[in-house]
């Protein structure tokens, strides 16, 4: 996959959402169809050469996670799973508490969402310093799944938010050193 179309379409914003910030505002790939399905193409293409096939789920994380794991899943014909900020999911949830850099935040994921030995994908938009994905896949794992990797349209190297992952193999479809 060439990328380039990719980059060409994450607008930079700086200041956003505070001074010194430079935010990569991802809405004109999404407005984008052919940039749209160039990503939702790059991730269903990683998931189909994993080690043992592709996975049964996807983890969309909140939010943007959930756009490109849906299209994702419908693509694979798997099933996909949310995990959400706490109190936004109904039924019996398991959750997870990481550390944010000024506090903590919690997440969460139906109890039920998957059964154990699940073969899971993890898919958001943008890896950062890595606690929010690193709470999904300590959820997955609570639940009984088999992460498999995680998937990200933007990782920002700098931020070193893989080092939060394990041994989990971490792909982003464009990176920022």
């Amino acid at each position: 996959m060439d990328p380039a179309p990719l980059y060409r379409a994450v607008r930079d914003v700086p200041d956003f959402p505070k001074p010194g910030i430079l935010f990569k505002d991802i809405m004109p790939l999404l407005a984008d169809a052919a940039c749209f399905r160039l990503a939702i193409d790059g991730f269903v293409e990683i998931c189909r050469a994993l080690p043992g096939g592709p996975p049964t789920k996807i983890v969309g994380i909140d939010a943007r996670g959930f756009l490109f794991g849906a299209a994702v899943a419908y693509a694979l014909g798997v099933g996909v799973v949310p995990v959400r900020k706490k109190g936004k999911l109904p039924g019996r949830t398991e959750s997870h508490a990481y550390t944010l850099e000024y506090g903590e935040a919690v997440v969460e994921m139906q109890a039920d969402a998957l059964a154990p030995g699940e073969r899971v994908v993890v898919i958001d938009d943008l890896l950062a310093t890595g606690g929010t994905a690193g709470a999904a896949l300590e959820l997955i794992r609570k639940l009984g799944g088999k992460p498999l990797a995680v998937l990200f349209l933007i990782e920002l190297e700098f931020l070193r938010g893989r080092a939060k992952l394990g041994d989990t193999p971490v792909t982003a479809l464009l990176n920022y050193p």
